[in-house]
């Protein structure tokens, strides 16, 4: 089997998804991404969704100039070789954005499980059929925003809720506060403050956290700063967890695992190089008894390929989604099934579920 042609399209999500919330710089954000088709000489094609950033044009120019002709003439099954000579092509002056190679991986993924006639999952090796569901905030304003919502979704089934604060350390653990109160000491919290805080306030709101009995917080420092992230797991209790943007997954991570500068590390195949760097990092992570926790790619589509992934990972108690979920539940013909808490796994080959191409269609500002 031969990639005979690559599409690209540029799109943007014009309804006001990010309404009630703000990036940490005060911008409001319209959510863009790509959307990256395969077509094969055996007839079989697929396409998935690409992170973009802000910048959906860019993101397309970069797949368009880097990444189209790279693939173009490969076979989808030697998804292996095609990995390791991409790190190479990138170190010789190409030094993509994390997120680039990811969709081109994922579709060579599926191309090869829809030729083995396999759910994707299956195709990797399944681990189970259905995975604990958790829902992550957007950012709000005030400690009752956090606790409404935790609330209304620890009542809709779900296993945990996680914070990501606005990165005022007094506000922000009055919001930690507020939202145990909110929903008992019987419910999963976690906090994610994306890497606002001096090494004294990370340590003090660890330490607070602990108090209130929360389940994992999560890059309370910069990823790529290791001294200080060992010495919070070192003296924290609670568990550290991070690597979600660092570049160069496993390698980059390989550090963090074995000498424990997280407890628990981070992959998804939008940021970390793909499915199959994903996989190396978990299974890495799984060698020296560190958890490897898929993280949420926002757009549910993505979303499907990291339940995949999850369902695949034993080493992954949970799998993470977006929140206000309605508004990220976008891009495919069928919602994920979730019963009871958990998301359960699509029985067809490939991802399992149709992209939806009339959302796609009147997404679409720019085909590259």
């Amino acid at each position: 089997m031969k990639i005979t042609d690559i599409e690209i399209r540029a799109c943007r999500h014009n309804d006001p998804v990010m309404k009630d919330s703000e990036m940490r710089d005060g911008k409001k954000s319209e959510l863009e991404f790509l959307v990256i088709t395969f077509h094969t000489d055996e007839g079989l094609s697929t396409s998935t969704f690409g992170f973009a950033g802000r910048g959906a044009a860019m993101a397309g120019e970069i797949a368009n100039s880097i990444f189209k002709p790279f693939f173009i003439g490969r076979d989808p099954l030697y998804r292996e070789k095609h990995w390791h000579e991409y790190r190479m092509a990138d170190r010789w002056w190409n030094h993509a954005p994390i997120y680039s190679y990811g969709p081109f991986d994922i579709n060579c993924w599926v191309l090869s499980s829809l030729q083995a006639n396999q759910p994707l999952y299956k195709y990797l090796g399944a681990y189970r059929d259905h995975v604990p569901i958790y829902g992550s905030s957007l950012v709000y304003k005030t400690p009752d925003n956090y606790a409404k919502e935790a609330k209304e979704y620890k009542d809709k089934g779900f296993n945990a809720y996680k914070i990501h604060p606005p990165g005022n350390y007094e506000l922000d653990l009055e919001i930690h506060k507020a939202v145990r109160k909110a929903v008992g000491n019987d419910f999963k919290l976690m906090s994610d403050p994306v890497a606002p805080y001096t090494f004294e306030q990370a340590l003090r709101l660890g330490r607070e956290l602990e108090k209130l009995n929360y389940y994992w917080y999560e890059e309370p420092l910069f990823d790529e700063n290791f001294h200080n992230l060992r010495e919070l797991t070192r003296i924290l209790d609670i568990p550290i967890v991070g690597t979600e943007v660092l570049a160069k997954h496993p390698y980059s991570v390989a550090e963090c695992i074995s000498t424990r500068v997280v407890d628990v590390v981070r992959a998804d195949p939008s940021w970390s190089g793909g499915i199959t760097a994903t996989m190396k990092t978990a299974h890495l992570a799984e060698s020296f008894g560190v958890s490897c926790e898929i993280h949420t790619a926002i757009y549910h589509p993505l979303e499907l390929v990291n339940l995949h992934c999850c369902a695949a990972i034993k080493n992954c108690e949970f799998f993470e989604v977006l929140l206000p979920y309605e508004l990220f539940n976008f891009g495919l013909k069928e919602s994920i099934d979730v019963k009871d808490g958990y998301a359960q796994l699509p029985s067809k080959p490939g991802l399992g579920i149709d992209l939806d191409w009339d959302f796609i269609d009147n997404t679409t500002f720019k085909k590259v």
